[in-house]
């Protein structure tokens, strides 16, 4: 995530919005990139578990819309309820 981060940062300097999905929250609030969505699943699952389009399609939902935040850095934690 670190890298991730550092990485978003340098890409918004150059006027390209960007939003991550993070697992590792605490790094996440330490790097603070522009916007990441915190997710309650294992590292190697951003998207929760496999097979399951609605949670998947739920996550990228709640991912795209922090794309219109303008109040950076944010951090949301994705709630599936």
């Amino acid at each position: 995530m670190q890298t991730v981060g550092l990485a978003q940062q340098i890409i918004e300097e150059r006027g390209i919005t960007t939003a991550s999905i993070t697992m590792l929250e605490g790094v996440t609030r330490k790097i603070r990139p522009p916007r990441a969505l915190s997710v309650p699943y294992p590292l190697g699952f951003p998207l929760g578990e496999p097979d399951n389009v609605q949670l998947q399609t739920s996550i990228l939902r709640a991912l795209l819309a922090l794309l219109h935040r303008t109040d950076v850095p944010v951090l949301e934690t994705f709630s599936s309820k």
